[in-house]
């Protein structure tokens, strides 16, 4: 193989110092600004909040009754602070403000 470089399909870079989803392995998401990535996509995490999930049903979230809005239902978190992700674990990094649609790398070109 020649010394060429291959180039990314998707970059996290933008998302940098931004709130961000991670869904990891075994069904653990956390929210938190990105501080940092390497190559195998180790996170760096800070302000981060864990979503607990429901024991009886380990796909959904945790709800508990709001102190603030009788009758809501809000969802339970607890606070992790500076963690680090294992690239191996994540499955899914999302902005925590939504998504944005690209253009499909993959697409033929007719």
């Amino acid at each position: 193989m020649s010394g060429a470089k291959k180039k990314a399909i998707l970059s996290i870079e933008g998302l940098m110092d931004q709130p961000v989803n991670v869904k990891m392995t075994g069904g653990r998401e956390v929210c938190g600004v990105l501080k940092g990535y390497d190559k195998d996509l180790n996170l760096v995490l800070d302000e981060t909040r864990e979503f607990l999930r429901d024991k009886m049903d380990p796909l959904k979230r945790r709800l508990s009754p709001d102190p603030n809005s009788p009758g809501m239902m809000v969802e339970e978190t607890r606070y992790l602070g500076v963690i680090i992700c294992k690239g191996t674990l994540v499955c899914v990094i999302s902005p925590h403000d939504g998504i944005e649609e690209i253009e499909n790398p993959f697409a033929e070109e007719e």
